[in-house]
C-alpha cells in the first residue's frame, strides 16, 4: 500500500519523514519542533514562544490537509524541562476549545536541535 503523505509549505521537516501520513479516515502528524520556517532555524526564547511555533506548524499541516484544530483528537507533548509544563499548558489551552483533545505529556532528556519542546497530533476526518 501507497502512503498518502501531505507535505505543508510553512512547516519544516529536520529528518526524511513527511509532515502527516493518512490512514484511512486518520492523520498521523509528525512531531514539530519549534523551528521558524521563514529562517529555517530553532525559534528563540522560551517555551511559551516555543510552543506556540510548534503549533503554528503543526496547523499548517492541518491546513494543507484540510483539516482544522477541531480535527484533532490525541496530543502528545514531549518536553525538556517538565518544569516547563504549566507555560506550555497555558498556550496550549488556547489552542483547542473544550471538549479537548486527548494529551500525554512526556518528559525527555533531548529533542532534536536544542529544541525545549516537540508536539505531535492525530487527527480525523
Amino acid at each position: 500500500m501507497t502512503r498518502k503523505c501531505i507535505n505543508a509549505d510553512g512547516a519544516v521537516a529536520v529528518g526524511p519523514y513527511s509532515h502527516a501520513v493518512e490512514a484511512g479516515e486518520f492523520l498521523f502528524l509528525s512531531g514539530q519542533t519549534p523551528i521558524d520556517p521563514q529562517t529555517q532555524k530553532l525559534s528563540e526564547g522560551n517555551i511559551v514562544e516555543q510552543t506556540k511555533q510548534c503549533f503554528d506548524n503543526l496547523f499548517k499541516v492541518l491546513e494543507a490537509s484540510g483539516l482544522t484544530s477541531e480535527n484533532v483528537e490525541k496530543v502528545n507533548v514531549f518536553l525538556t524541562n517538565m518544569n516547563d509544563f504549566a507555560a506550555m499548558n497555558e498556550v496550549y489551552a488556547t489552542q483547542f476549545s473544550a471538549p479537548y483533545p486527548a494529551r500525554t505529556t512526556i518528559g525527555v532528556a533531548s529533542l532534536p536541535l536544542g529544541a525545549q519542546i516537540e508536539i505531535e497530533m492525530i487527527a480525523r476526518r
